[in-house]
């Protein structure tokens, strides 16, 4: 491994995005880590095989469990989190469900934010009742509702800050603090903010989920997902979660590609916080919108615990319009560089309307309850020129 140029002072987050867990000598000079293409490995003897599953020696046994690529990408996810172990997974969706799975069990409590990702709204409270595990809805605002939901006890809390779609900031050390208290183990999905914005380890939770798909990844053309935490939880999401109750592993070559997006991750996150506040800004200027959600904003309700929770406000901006859905729909179908497409983070500014796309699988009464209201509209500023995202969006809200 290369000598540190300061042995004595920990390197920088994108150094570490960079270089971390990998040293080109070990693979006859290449730069760039290789991509393991193999199902399984080999055994230098019987007796060796026969110590790596029973956890006895160090090794690579079946690339459903990890490979040497997957070791550097959680490596590094787990040093810029803060954590001590990281481990990949298929999707954002595959790293919660692995989670989920090895934490909680049938009886076990879980208790979750009102407001987060669909499809996640879905697992929690459809799916896992199904196995016999309960399930508390409630609004991690308010610390009395939550630390009520707690006195019964809970094994797990789960939230988003800032949450999908309409970016409420969640306060993670109060939360943790709560659950800590109750004996649950506080699990955060970190996905909209990433470790450039906010860690929240570093701040009272047990465990960060991501769905590196998004910013991690940056570009649009992977699914995958990431777990990091203490080295003890994650050796047992990856033995049970992973490796026998979902199977869901992450393909070496999109091991690649997540990896290569870290490299920028930094620099892009920057960007797409400089360009969404600008984006917020025209949109709370302009006539046409009735309502603007945004940390940066002085308006946006919680702005002075976003700036003391995350480094930067991050690169989503929800807005309703005066006119509601109607004035939504056209508004969408008027722009021209923006591209109607869910999911985030990718380098295309992306717009999508939540109530009948990534939050339709949630009630209408529950929409409505934990404020996804109908006219609701969620921009993922991306990288294009500044200006040219302002021009398109300004000239879809005045044609309205």
């Amino acid at each position: 491994m290369k000598t540190p140029l300061r042995p004595n002072r920990p390197q920088g987050f994108s150094t570490r995005a960079i270089h971390l867990g990998y040293d080109p000598a070990s693979a006859m000079g290449a730069l760039t880590p290789p991509i393991y293409m193999t199902s399984t490995f080999a055994f230098e003897t019987a007796e060796a095989g026969s110590e790596m599953f029973r956890g006895e020696r160090a090794g690579y046994i079946y690339g459903r469990t990890r490979n040497p690529g997957q070791t550097i990408l959680e490596e590094r996810m787990a040093s810029l989190e803060g954590g001590e172990a990281g481990m990949a997974a298929g999707s954002g969706m595959a790293a919660i469900s692995a989670t989920m799975m090895t934490l909680l069990s049938a009886g076990d409590v879980a208790v979750i934010d009102h407001t987060i990702y669909g499809n996640t709204y879905a697992y929690f409270t459809q799916a896992l009742p199904r196995f016999g595990i309960i399930v508390k809805v409630v609004d991690f605002c308010d610390a009395e509702a939550l630390a009520g939901a707690l006195k019964d006890g809970a094994r797990v809390v789960f939230f988003e800050t800032p949450a999908n779609p309409n970016l409420r900031v969640i306060d993670i050390a109060a939360v943790s603090a709560l659950a800590r208290a109750a004996g649950a183990q506080v699990v955060v999905d970190n996905t909209f903010a990433t470790p450039v914005l906010q860690r929240p380890l570093e701040q009272g939770a047990d465990i960060v989920v991501h769905s590196a798909t998004k910013y991690l990844g940056g570009h649009g053309d992977i699914l995958g997902g990431i777990v990091v935490g203490r080295a003890e939880d994650l050796g047992r999401i990856r033995s049970t979660g992973l490796r026998w109750m979902t199977g869901a592993t992450l393909s070496p070559f999109n091991v690649f590609l997540l990896m290569r997006g870290l490299k920028t991750l930094e620099l892009r996150m920057e960007r797409h916080c400089a360009s969404a506040l600008a984006v917020a800004r025209l949109l709370e200027g302009h006539r046409k919108v009735a309502s603007v959600a945004y940390p940066g904003l002085e308006s946006f309700p919680q702005h002075d615990l976003a700036r003391r929770q995350m480094a930067l406000p991050g690169g989503l901006v929800s807005f309703e319009l005066d006119g509601g859905l109607d004035s939504g729909v056209d508004f969408m179908n008027r722009l021209a560089l923006v591209t109607r497409a869910v999911s985030l983070g990718d380098t295309e500014t992306l717009v999508q309307h939540p109530a009948s796309m990534t939050h339709a699988v949630v009630s209408p009464e529950d929409r409505a309850k934990n404020g996804i209201t109908d006219g609701l509209l969620r921009l993922s500023v991306g990288l294009e020129t500044t200006d040219d995202i302002l021009a398109d969006i300004e000239q879809a809200l005045d044609a309205l």
